[in-house]
């Protein structure tokens, strides 16, 4: 059996699913602590996967879809919700220092 292989935009495309990125912002914008980022992180990466596979599922086109027998690269989208949601964590924080 030979292993797929997956050229790296569609890697990349998983890093920047629209409901990943808005979710673990909005998150990371509201947690009060930076303890708190990882379970935005995670509660983002469980949306977006569930909204994804929704939308693929009624045959919506979408930039990062996640189908059944298709990929789902969990450590991309894991990663990348992390950041995410540090990067909304640190603008609230920079938002804050400024006021």
């Amino acid at each position: 059996m030979t292993v797929p292989y997956y050229p790296w935009t569609i890697w990349i495309w998983a890093g920047f699913d629209p409901a990943l990125i808005v979710v673990a912002v909005y998150l990371g914008w509201t947690a009060s602590q930076f303890g708190k980022v990882f379970i935005a992180a995670i509660a983002a990466l469980g949306f977006s996967v569930l909204f994804s596979y929704a939308v693929s599922a009624a045959g919506i086109p979408w930039p990062a879809p996640i189908t059944r027998d298709g990929p789902t690269f969990f450590p991309v989208r894991a990663v990348a919700a992390l950041l995410w949601a540090i990067l909304g964590y640190g603008a609230r924080q920079a938002v804050r220092r400024r006021a």
